[in-house]
């Protein structure tokens, strides 16, 4: 996979405020904690890497940005504007100005419709362009992602799965978007597709000055994809840095512990594993404190205690474990990390 050269972001387009999701259980009082008291920004033009175990909360994060889930409590700005509580006019309005790809490339698209139908609803929902105007966008966009514009009349099950994802990110630019949610858009593809599909996502960031919320397990994708990095465990973030910064001076042991599974080419390189103990916690009923605890290799007893702060420990270096030195002298950041 190539590196892409991309202009140094330095404003906030989206910020996120004590994000909160809770869903409720069916004929119980109980709700799942999905995402609990979640704060970070996305800078203009930037990758922000957000990764986790399965079921930790990453893509619920990215579904509320967008409101396909609505949020229990908290805020979500773009470009300075909550929009949490806008009437859906407004809503509908704003969503031109973000898209999302989502995980599977079969199920995303709809088999009955053409290519061409599919790539210019956004389009034809917004009123933009008539009829021949949006099949001449569509077949420029498909010559963008890299398919033949006479694949238009096509129906999906007529492509291969990195081909469908390439028409899901065609579609997701058709409005030009600012911000883009890419919700575990390699997960499903083979090891040689996903390289070239996140080569496409740089390229096109390139192009038209996208920034992305980059959702993924595949930890290696995300150190080559992303200028920043979050990481999620339990309906929480933990520690968020810049890519390199935590890929090679990981503070938190969830992060550590992670890191520690990424696969090694060479089988002559031995790394130290990680193995954590005990499956993950219920989000119905997390445990006290720190939700990691009950799994941390360093835990004491305080930790049940104590639900640790997101606090700067180095600039830019944000991270929630009172078990990291420097952490009672570090300054608690809640408004901006």
């Amino acid at each position: 996979m190539k590196p892409i050269a991309v202009k140094k972001p330095t404003s906030d387009l989206v910020q996120v405020r004590n994000l909160v999701k809770h869903f409720p259980v069916e004929n119980s009082d109980d709700v799942v904690q999905a995402v609990d008291d979640v704060s970070f920004n996305i800078l203009t033009g930037e990758t922000l890497g957000l990764v986790g175990e399965s079921g930790c909360g990453k893509s619920t994060v990215g579904r509320c940005l967008l409101r396909l889930h609505e949020p229990t409590s908290g805020e979500v700005l773009f470009e300075g504007q909550d929009i949490i509580g806008l009437p859906n006019n407004e809503m509908q309005a704003l969503r031109r100005e973000m898209q999302i790809i989502f995980q599977d490339p079969y199920a995303s698209l709809n088999p009955r419709l053409t290519i061409l139908s599919t790539v210019s609803e956004p389009l034809k929902i917004h009123g933009i362009a008539n009829k021949s105007e949006r099949k001449e966008r569509v077949a420029d966009l498909l010559t963008k992602v890299g398919l033949d514009p006479a694949y238009m009349h096509r129906y999906p099950h007529e492509f291969s799965g990195g081909q469908r994802q390439r028409i899901g990110i065609a579609r997701a630019l058709a409005l030009n978007p600012k911000l883009i949610i890419c919700d575990e858009p390699v997960s499903a593809l083979d090891v040689s597709v996903q390289a070239q599909v996140v080569n496409l996502l740089q390229d096109l960031q390139r192009e038209f000055g996208l920034t992305y919320l980059f959702i993924s397990h595949g930890l290696a994708v995300v150190e080559h994809i992303s200028n920043r990095v979050a990481v999620m465990y339990l309906g929480k973030i933990v520690e968020i840095a810049e890519a390199k910064v935590l890929y090679e001076n990981s503070l938190h042991p969830y992060t550590r512990a992670l890191l520690s599974a990424i696969p090694v080419a060479d089988p002559r390189q031995k790394r130290e594993r990680i193995i954590l103990q005990g499956d993950v916690p219920t989000p119905i009923n997390p445990p006290s404190g720190c939700r990691f605890r009950t799994r941390c290799p360093i835990a004491i007893d305080e930790c049940a205690q104590v639900m640790p702060e997101m606090r700067e420990i180095s600039e830019g270096h944000f991270a929630a474990c009172i078990r990291i030195d420097g952490y009672d002298k570090a300054p608690s950041h809640e408004q901006t990390i």
